[in-house]
């Protein structure tokens, strides 16, 4: 099974007032696990990147303005995406700018199959923090990296989570042997037992026995 993990980038939070997608990031998954092919694109948004949004995600207007406009790059965008299933942290805002974008540009909306982990951390864990952050750390998932948010490491993070969410790695199908399962013994030699009985221990066992009440073995047929 192929899944998409996407995220994106933003001048701001709502499509409608004009805000517009300034990166965008997939990473293919198969059988929930990353195959190592992803897909990566800045987006010149032709317009400003106000101060909150930079305090966000760090991307300025000059550097966005040397890259594309989402134009050029939606039919690439669109081939990696496929007919898959996209995996999103609160895909309603991803998918709106997405569809945003492709209206702008006359190209038919997105109406994809899609798996909201948004949703599905807080159906799993009603009323704790389901942020990306929150998730990473529940999991103990490495977001040291994520000084400022971009939607390509934040997909290898969502990637992480997800697997997590619906179940995790079952470390029985790790074939690989642990480091700390090669360990060095050391032989104790120990004197070699006796196997022949000695006269104390046969003479012991002839008191026992007499003490046996017709014992089977002793029985005439």
């Amino acid at each position: 099974m192929r899944e998409i993990v996407l995220d994106t980038e933003t001048t701001g939070l709502d499509p409608s007032a004009g805000h517009r997608i300034i990166e965008i990031a997939c990473i293919e998954l198969l059988h929930h696990i990353p195959t190592g092919r992803a897909f990566h694109r800045y987006v010149n948004p032709g317009r400003d990147v106000p101060a909150d949004a930079h305090a966000v995600h760090g991307l300025t207007e000059d550097f966005l303005s040397i890259h594309p406009q989402f134009e050029a790059i939606v039919d690439d965008l669109l081939e990696f995406i496929g007919s898959d299933p996209l995996v999103i942290h609160n895909a309603e805002f991803d998918i709106a700018f997405l569809n945003a974008e492709l209206a702008r540009i006359g190209r038919p909306m997105l109406a994809p199959t899609h798996i909201d982990t948004l949703m599905m951390a807080r159906q799993r864990y009603p009323g704790a923090p389901a942020s990306l952050d929150a998730l990473c750390r529940r999991f103990d998932v490495d977001n040291s990296e994520r000084v400022n948010h971009g939607a390509r490491i934040d997909c290898g993070l969502l990637a992480a989570v997800y697997l997590e969410l619906i179940g995790g790695r079952q470390p029985g199908l790790d074939f690989a042997a642990p480091e700390t399962a090669i360990v060095s013994a050391i032989r104790i030699a120990r004197p070699a037992r006796a196997h022949a009985p000695s006269a104390q221990e046969l003479a012991a066992h002839e008191a026992m026995l007499a003490l046996l009440t017709a014992p089977l073995w002793r029985v005439e047929v």
